[in-house]
């Protein structure tokens, strides 16, 4: 488990037996909260005020994913409609916007879900897919590889061309960078 004196302002909350298991390169800012049965891997970042509440099933974040200022993660525990539950499972390099709402749902590697976007429970947002900012993605929606989605609800707008993939790769390793910065400047201030 993460010693929480190597991450001022941060409150990680194990419950019913489960704690967040977060890699020593991943950054959290000060203001998040993290509860529970979360994993986040090597080179990701959790930015400020950030809440990932994994109380009643999973969160699992990958390697360089970033989850950007204000966003919500959760999941559902089993239920008649889905007995093994709704864990949140988002994969590597992905890229999650200020003020998401992120929920039992899946992103795969290099997805990319935009400002104040929602993805709800069984949704399966692909590999280098996009959703828009502010759309809503259904229960059980899958969104194909590469795929533009936006409106609420959310539906297919076109397929993503080469330089918006290669868009979304910047986001990614400048989120990477600018989280050393950021734990650095988080060190040297000395708040606790």
């Amino acid at each position: 488990m993460t010693d929480t004196s190597s991450r001022p302002g941060v409150r990680l909350i194990p419950i019913h037996g489960k704690a967040p298991q977060i890699h020593e390169s991943a950054f959290i800012a000060p203001g998040c909260t993290i509860v529970g049965d979360v994993t986040i891997g090597a080179g990701s970042s959790i930015w400020y005020n950030c809440v990932l509440r994994a109380d009643v099933s999973s969160i699992t974040i990958g390697e360089r994913t970033n989850v950007q200022d204000g966003s919500v993660l959760h999941c559902d525990g089993p239920s008649p409609q889905y007995p093994d539950g709704c864990p949140l499972v988002i994969g590597d390099d992905v890229l999650i916007g200020h003020m998401a709402m992120v929920h039992g749902c899946t992103i795969e590697d290099r997805g990319f879900v935009g400002l104040g976007a929602i993805a709800m429970n069984k949704a399966v947002i692909a590999s280098d897919a996009m959703l828009a900012a502010g759309a809503m993605l259904t229960e059980t929606k899958v969104m194909g590889a590469r795929e533009l989605w936006g409106g609420r609800p959310a539906r297919k707008m076109r397929d993503l061309d080469d330089p918006a993939i290669a868009g979304m790769k910047l986001g990614v390793a400048h989120y990477a960078e600018n989280a050393k910065h950021h734990a650095a400047a988080v060190a040297a201030s000395g708040q606790p």
